[in-house]
């Protein structure tokens, strides 16, 4: 507040004026990730004002962060107006948007778009002139955004620590059947990814159980168990190619894991430096638990261990 005192000398406003906490937008989709994100930010003693995607965000973020409110995927001009409002020009998104949403019936009914996000949203929905992937629908928004002046950083510049490290974090590790089923479905992943269809594919024998698309990771993982009844498949899940890390980065978690073993999945192979990996300690107690295999490959789809 003495900052705004109009008696305080210039010199001293400005040196109370830096020392203003970091204000830092986060867009918050779905699952734990926006959660530890921002309590991340808040613990480096950033304030946090957070917009939760209906439908998607845990309400519990209204409680860690500095301000909270709720916004429909088709306000792309209300999410401009709320950070110009609170001051904030550097803004990061976290969490899974359900895409899947936008196909059901009278979706936009619910997720009414305003008239920016109308304008962002004609090429791909209506007209037709581009593609509704998931790398065009991003980088329309991300564009809209920095034509109104706000910077989209990567949610990894606040949580670099969640990013999986080379190496084969489970006791058991993959037997030479599960290793190449391993490379096999890793050419696929990356090949999926590269069209931009989807991160993860479900592996029996060197041969294709389940792609994901639009369903998501877990949907993958239940279908490839339906098909293959005799479990023991490998999961395996990586970053596209063009990997932008602003958004829809690779991300397990104990979900991930509870699924695959319901669904009789055996080993899950995702990509070290490029997937974030939430409650580590415990998705690692829980494989280890299940007699289940998590490795993490470089690039190439190398393993960190022999």
């Amino acid at each position: 507040m003495s900052a705004t005192c109009p008696t305080m000398p210039a010199a001293s406003a400005a040196a109370v004026a830096q020392k203003d906490p970091q204000r830092v937008g986060l867009i918050a989709g779905w699952g734990r990730y926006p959660i530890v994100v921002a309590q991340a930010l808040v613990a480096s003693g950033a304030q946090v004002y957070c917009l939760g995607i209906k439908d998607h965000a845990d309400p519990v973020l209204a409680e860690i962060c500095h301000h909270y409110d709720w916004i429909g995927l088709g306000k792309v001009g209300g999410v401009i107006r709320y950070f110009r409002r609170h001051g904030v020009s550097q803004v990061t998104m976290a969490g899974k948007v359900h895409k899947v949403l936008l196909y059901r019936r009278f979706a936009w009914f619910h997720h009414l778009p305003d008239w920016r996000g109308l304008l962002t949203y004609y090429p791909h929905f209506v007209a037709r002139r581009k593609t509704m992937q998931d790398d065009s629908l991003l980088g329309a928004i991300v564009e809209a955004f920095q034509t109104a002046g706000i910077t989209m950083q990567p949610a990894t510049n606040y949580v670099p620590e969640l990013l999986v490290k080379l190496a084969c974090l489970t006791v058991r590790q993959p037997t030479t059947a599960e290793r190449k089923d391993i490379e096999f479905g890793w050419r696929l992943a990356k090949e999926m990814g590269r069209l931009d269809v989807g991160q993860s594919v479900a592996v029996k024998d060197r041969s294709p159980l389940a792609i994901e698309a639009v369903e998501g990771t877990d949907e993958c993982i239940r279908r490839a168990g339906t098909l293959c009844s005799a479990g023991g498949f490998a999961v395996v899940k990586v970053a596209k190619p063009q990997q932008d890390m602003r958004f829809d980065v690779p991300t397990i978690g104990i979900g991930t894991l509870k699924t695959m073993a319901a669904a009789g999945g055996k080993v899950l192979a995702v990509e070290a430096g490029r997937t974030i990996i939430i409650d580590q300690p415990q998705v690692v107690a829980f494989a280890n638990h299940n007699k289940m295999v998590v490795v993490a490959l470089d690039e190439q789809g190398q393993h960190g261990a022999a």
